[in-house]
């Protein structure tokens, strides 16, 4: 083990530099060189090699690609005569003061007097109703403002509609055929239905056992301390409840049906 700190760390070294393996070259380069060069072209990537240089004195000028007009030996062929005919009309026949043209059919009747006699004869027109929004407003048409009232003057206003007492019909006629399905049904299964007299005595003895058994309840101990006790006390209550929905029920209803064992 050599020490951290030595005389020899003194001396100068010399740098040994790493020698770099040489290049590789593949075998087949000098072959694919050649192939590429034989299926280039000069100008099929770069353009051509050689290119004519346009000359300074061909530069655009302002109306070159304008079409031209014809030349001045075409255009004096047409200054002449041949110009001076092409712009003359050509000759018309000018009718005569005596000449009457006739336009369609001639008719004798005077329309002058007719338009007179329609016009004293006929009835004046009537302007139209107008209203105006403020004091220098415009005008607009009365008649479609919805302050004419139009619908109170109307044959049918105020009369019921025909599908309306269709409706009803048809309802009374549903109610009709209802009751007469619930007496089919009530027939059916042999009900009777209670007369007043029978429902009465009905009421008055529910009303009577109810009476009896609030007096038994009533005649219970105040300490009721026994299981019997108990179990009694709740007996009655229940025939106390069960009485007073029954009484409550026959109260609100007139119509009762009893089914036939």
């Amino acid at each position: 083990m050599a020490a951290q700190e030595s005389v020899y760390n003194l001396l100068p070294r010399l740098e040994e530099k790493p020698v770099k393996p040489p290049r590789y070259i593949s075998t087949f380069r000098p072959s694919v060189k050649l192939e590429i060069e034989r299926s280039k072209a000069q100008w099929k990537t770069m353009g051509p090699a050689k290119l004519a240089v346009p000359s300074p004195t061909n530069f655009l000028k302002k109306h070159s690609k304008e079409p031209t007009l014809p030349a001045k030996c075409l255009h004096a062929q047409f200054t002449g005569k041949k110009e001076q005919e092409s712009r003359k009309l050509p000759a018309l026949s000018v009718p005569r003061r005596t000449d009457r043209p006739v336009m369609g059919i001639e008719s004798k009747k005077n329309f002058i007097k007719t338009n007179a006699v329609a016009a004293i004869t006929g009835l004046p027109k009537k302007p139209q109703h107008i209203y105006v929004d403020r004091r220098q407003g415009d005008k607009y048409l009365l008649e479609t403002s919805g302050l004419v009232p139009k619908y109170i003057k109307k044959k049918d206003y105020g009369v019921t509609p025909k599908y309306v007492t269709q409706r009803r019909e048809e309802m009374k006629k549903a109610q009709k055929e209802y009751e007469n399905n619930v007496l089919e049904y009530l027939k059916k299964k042999a009900m009777k239905q209670l007369s007043d007299e029978e429902r009465e005595c009905l009421l008055q003895g529910l009303k009577k056992k109810w009476e009896e058994v609030y007096n038994e309840f009533q005649c219970l101990s105040v300490e009721i301390d026994t299981i019997p006790k108990q179990l009694y006390k709740g007996k009655l209550e229940s025939q106390m409840k069960q009485l007073e929905h029954d009484i409550d029920v026959i109260e609100k209803h007139k119509v009762i049906y009893i089914a036939n064992e």
